[in-house]
């Protein structure tokens, strides 16, 4: 399912020069496993949600932000080590299922455009997921987090930073974007928006001024050389 290009950049967009990816849901197919982890923690933590509630509340925003909202949420912090007893939760069902998203390395071989990953996750946590799919190598030195910037997704700040570390103007550039937060602040930031749906995330989400949705990594080349 792909929507076609809108008409709002008829006559008024640049060609597209450089192409920003998210990782998690867009490059490795690191979501699902996360949102599964998230829910039996948070239920152990007394915050029962469903996954449909989690990818709505916290799919496409970084660690700190959950963990701020699920303080706020419980109306006290959280022991002092939870967050690491998460993360070796997150790291060991990565090590035991981690692919990378179905047809992306296809699509990464076809597309030409100079290319750079921008994600919510921290560098370390960015370096071990790509490294387990064999993607890592793709972007060594052209890999931004959220940690480098003061807002996150859906903020454009980090989309900004991309762009002005790799030398590019926000308006020639694309984002590959799975989660609502990730397209809302490729919007903001002036960016053309590749919105993929294969994932977690419905594609009623996605939709929207700037975005085409597309449900197969495989399409992207096209999209990119006919938007």
């Amino acid at each position: 399912m792909t929507s076609a290009p809108l008409p709002y950049y008829a006559g008024v967009i640049k060609p597209i020069e450089l192409l920003i990816c998210d990782c998690d849901g867009v490059l490795v197919d690191s979501e699902r496993i996360a949102v599964r982890v998230d829910a039996r923690s948070l239920a152990l933590l007394g915050w029962p949600l469903s996954e449909a509630e989690i990818v709505e509340r916290f799919v496409g925003r970084s660690h700190a932000d959950m963990i701020t909202e699920v303080e706020k949420h419980l109306g006290h912090r959280l022991q002092d080590g939870w967050e690491a007893e998460q993360h070796q939760l997150y790291r060991q069902a990565m090590e035991a299922e981690l692919t990378a998203v179905d047809g992306v390395v296809e699509a990464l071989d076809e597309i030409q455009l100079p290319t750079c990953v921008a994600s919510s996750s921290t560098h370390a946590g960015l370096r071990h997921t790509l490294g387990l799919t064999g993607l890592y190598p793709r972007f060594e030195g052209r890999i931004y987090s959220a940690s480098e910037v003061a807002h996150g997704k859906p903020a454009p700040d980090l989309f900004l930073h991309a762009a002005r570390e790799m030398g590019f103007d926000p308006e020639v550039c694309a984002v590959v974007e799975d989660s609502r937060y990730g397209v809302q602040a490729a919007r903001a930031a002036g960016m053309r928006v590749f919105g993929y749906c294969g994932g977690l995330t419905p594609a009623e989400w996605l939709h929207g001024p700037g975005t085409v949705v597309f449900d197969d990594m495989r399409e992207l080349p096209a999209l990119l050389a006919q938007t």
